[in-house]
């Protein structure tokens, strides 16, 4: 084994010194010293008289962790690297010449290449997000531009002289451009003249038995759907979704008027197309086939009524008063709220399970005082 001495450097320590008074260019006479210089320090490696060029690649490897693919060694006018022309080459020919050590250690390398691989992922993630922002949306045939023309909203109006109408303008057009109704309309074909918003207060009853709330209005088939935005005070917007869901109920009256059994099969199936093609909901349904009731996402008032006049009827609520039928006193709000839901619930599978027999009333019929006779 040969062995290496160097000026202030650990791996220069010679295993042919006996003891520390042993200067670098002393050697037995059975080595040969190469003076190697490696970024800044002059290194003394001792090999037997017979060693080759070849030996002096896997020394260098072995002390300096340099493989001898990265190993170049500069002496007077001439360069050594692999593969050599003559492996076989003695040694003794470069002792007392200098030589340059050039190479990159095996950790460095691996370091360099762990760093490039990095970077070009980096570029790769990048690069791949600049295209997809830039990338062309999918242009839509040709046939299904020509339905998107055809079976859509003609006309989107707010009422004007409330505040803000140009905020319902957008809520108006967005449900127009929703990717739920655009699918469903085309579909089922639909066609709406004009949509437009529903004025609040005019479209509010309050009554000893409770407040009803009309959300929505389908007029002569599609001829014009009126939708409830505001909030009763005209200081907010509805619930989006809930908004939504209205608009499904008035496009099924597209095609039935009455609440029977075909009216609500082709609402509910309006309402889970809609949430299918949601792009926001991956193609799937957010909360799944849920009830009618169930409304996602928040909504301004618990306590709402539905009623549509051929259209979403629901049920009663007296808030901070008794519900007819029911004894809601010394019940929390939140207590009330529920019963309400629940009896909402009960009259709405009544309704239905009537309409599988045949028959549901859009509206019930007035009530007849107790004391007077039928004529």
């Amino acid at each position: 084994m040969a062995n290496t001495e160097a000026d202030a450097n650990p791996l220069s320590a010679s295993a042919s010194c006996a003891d520390s008074t042993c200067s670098d260019t002393e050697a037995p006479a059975s080595l040969l010293t190469i003076t190697i210089s490696y970024r800044g320090n002059k290194h003394n490696i001792n090999f037997p008289e017979q060693a080759t060029v070849k030996d002096l690649f896997e020394e260098i490897e072995d002390i300096f962790a340099i493989p001898c693919a990265n190993q170049k060694i500069m002496t007077k006018g001439k360069l050594l690297k692999l593969p050599l022309a003559n492996p076989d080459q003695p040694l003794h020919g470069l002792q007392n010449k200098p030589l340059m050590l050039m190479g990159s250690q095996a950790a460095d390398v691996k370091a360099v290449e762990d760093m490039s691989k990095k970077i070009a992922a980096r570029n790769a993630a990048r690069a791949a997000s600049r295209r997809l922002r830039h990338a062309p949306a999918p242009r839509r045939s040709q046939a299904q531009a020509a339905d998107d023309s055809r079976y859509t909203f003609f006309q989107v109006r707010p009422l004007q002289g409330l505040p803000r109408p140009e905020r319902s303008q957008m809520l108006l057009m967005r449900l127009k451009e929703d990717p739920g109704i655009r699918a469903a309309m085309r579909k089922h074909k639909f066609t709406v003249s004009l949509l437009t918003e529903m004025e609040p207060l005019s479209n509010t009853q309050t009554t000893h038995e409770g407040t009803s709330r009309l959300l929505g209005l389908n007029r002569n088939r599609g001829e014009a759907i009126e939708l409830r935005l505001r909030t009763d005070a005209y200081d907010g917007y509805r619930d989006y979704k809930t908004i939504r869901k209205t608009l499904c109920h008035e496009l099924a009256h597209n095609v039935h008027g009455p609440h029977d059994r075909n009216f609500w099969d082709l609402c509910h199936q309006i309402e889970r197309e809609v949430q299918a093609a949601d792009w926001k909901s991956g193609g799937h349904t957010v909360s799944g086939d849920v009830s009618r009731y169930t409304i996602t996402g928040s909504s301004y008032e618990d306590e709402d009524d539905h009623e549509d006049e051929g259209g979403w009827t629901g049920g009663e609520f007296v808030l901070g008063g008794v519900a007819k039928g029911s004894g809601t006193a010394g019940m929390s709000r939140r207590e009330i709220l529920a019963q309400a839901a629940l009896e909402r619930q009960r009259k709405d599978t009544e309704s239905e399970t009537a309409a599988e027999k045949g028959w549901r009333p859009c509206q019930r019929p007035p009530q007849q005082p107790s004391d007077h006779s039928d004529d």
